[in-house]
C-alpha cells in the first residue's frame, strides 16, 4: 500500500504547446496544463460539464518525448505525484504551487 499514498492518475488534454526547458546539468524539463473534464445533470435535468485545469512536470526521457510527440490538444493519460512548491512573486510575496510531476505517460487519440 505504500506505493498508493501519493498517486495521481488523470486523462485529460493539452490547453497550450508544452514548455521544454534544458537545464545546465543537461536534464530537460517539460511543463504544461492539462485539462479534464467532468459531465454530470444538474437539479433541473441540463447537462454541466465542469472543466478542471492541472499543471504538470516531466523530467528528463519522459520530457524528450512530450518535446517531439505531444501538442496543445493532444489526448494523452498521465501518472504520478502531487508536489507543492513555494516561491516569491516579483511583488515578494510567497506563492504556493501544486504540480503533478509525472512518472508514466500514455498518448491517446489519433496521431
Amino acid at each position: 500500500m505504500n506505493a498508493l499514498r501519493n498517486k495521481v492518475q488523470l486523462i485529460g488534454n493539452l490547453g497550450g504547446n508544452p514548455e521544454v526547458i534544458t537545464l545546465d546539468s543537461g536534464k530537460k524539463l517539460a511543463k504544461f496544463s492539462i485539462a479534464t473534464n467532468e459531465t454530470y445533470k444538474n437539479s433541473l435535468g441540463e447537462k454541466i460539464t465542469d472543466t478542471q485545469w492541472h499543471n504538470v512536470i516531466a523530467w528528463n526521457k519522459t520530457a524528450e518525448i512530450i518535446e517531439k510527440y505531444v501538442s496543445k490538444g493532444s489526448e494523452i493519460a498521465v501518472e504520478g505525484k502531487l508536489v507543492t512548491r513555494s516561491y516569491e512573486d516579483k511583488e515578494g510575496i510567497k506563492k504556493y504551487i501544486t504540480e503533478i510531476v509525472i512518472n508514466e505517460l500514455l498518448l491517446l487519440g489519433s496521431k
